[in-house]
């Protein structure tokens, strides 16, 4: 057993909890970490050439921190050298080697390019579904836009091509949408997509929907979802929002679509505001997508913390 050195032994002296180490905690409970590591095991590099990789448990979860607190490669490995509870969290000691920023960037590229930010998403809600929390009776669909850079004083003299301007209320908006459908009981999300802005959130409703749903539930933004022929086969209840100015005759149903249709934005709120994504960081869909699906399985493990303490080892 190596020494303790001075950070690590004064750290674990220490009388107060702080409020990062009580959320690394919870989370490092809630993550389904033997599961992750063996489908990411599949494609991650063996270090066959060249100086041997980091291990996958260590980079997984360096990477992890990275989306908790929506931090650039340089500022993660600051972070890592600076903060104890983060060390500790990675599994890394500071007499040891700590990874730096390029070794950070790569293992983005890596879950990037083989597109492993859903089966990230993917095994979570299984881990889940293992357990009965995930439900397939009804769903919510909403969309959300997430802003982007609109100024073009950058090295290519334009804005990114795959994000486009929408006009939301009497405000323009430049960016990118996240559309997500969600269990209507507990409100986990299930399917997510992303579009360009200005793309018609009811032209994506179709790709929201597992097909076992009995309802669906969806703002007034829906209307007439189900006269599109991609809904033609489809025997489900639609509970679509009734337009502002139909609502007055019928304010107590509308108040019950609601009190359920709440449970999408309760969603929304972890990824745009717990998780501080509510403007992109990368530039195009698909980058952005990819770490949308890890920030969407965060998000279903948190709705249904106390359950998983209680009764997940």
């Amino acid at each position: 057993m190596t020494q303790l050195t001075f950070a690590e032994a004064e750290f674990a002296n220490k009388k107060h909890k702080t409020r990062r180490e009580r959320f690394l905690e919870r989370m490092d409970v809630l993550i389904p970490w033997a599961k992750l590591e063996r489908k990411l095991a599949k494609l991650y590099p063996t270090g066959q050439r060249g100086r041997p990789p980091y291990p996958l448990s260590t980079m997984l979860r360096v990477h992890c921190i990275q989306l908790f607190y929506n931090l650039s490669d340089p500022a993660m490995e600051d972070l890592l050298y600076e903060v104890e509870s983060v060390r500790a969290f990675a599994g890394l000691r500071l007499s040891q080697p700590i990874p730096d920023e390029s070794t950070i960037l790569h293992f983005r590229h890596f879950l990037e390019t083989h597109g492993l930010g859903k089966v990230v998403f993917d095994t979570i809600n299984q881990h889940l579904a293992d357990h009965g929390l995930i439900l397939k009776e009804g769903t919510i669909v909403d969309a959300s836009i997430l802003e982007a850079p609109s100024s073009t004083k950058n090295n290519a003299g334009q804005r990114d091509p795959e994000m486009h301007q929408t006009k939301k209320g009497n405000e323009w908006h430049f960016g990118m949408k996240l559309h997500i459908g969600v269990d209507h009981v507990l409100g986990l999300i299930h399917s997510l997509t992303t579009t360009a802005a200005n793309t018609h959130d009811i032209v994506i409703a179709d790709q929201l929907l597992h097909g076992a749903e009995k309802v669906v539930i969806a703002d007034a933004g829906y209307r007439g979802v189900y006269k599109r022929p991609e809904h033609e086969h489809r025997v489900v209840r639609w509970l679509i929002a009734a337009r502002p100015s139909q609502r007055g005759r019928i304010a107590g149903i509308e108040y019950n679509k609601a009190s359920i249709r709440s449970k999408v934005e309760h969603a929304f709120c972890y990824i745009k505001r717990c998780f501080g994504y509510g403007k992109v960081r990368y530039r195009g869909l698909m980058k952005n997508t990819n770490r949308l699906y890890v920030l969407a399985g965060f998000t279903n493990l948190l709705r249904v913390d106390g359950f998983i303490k209680a009764h997940v080892a």
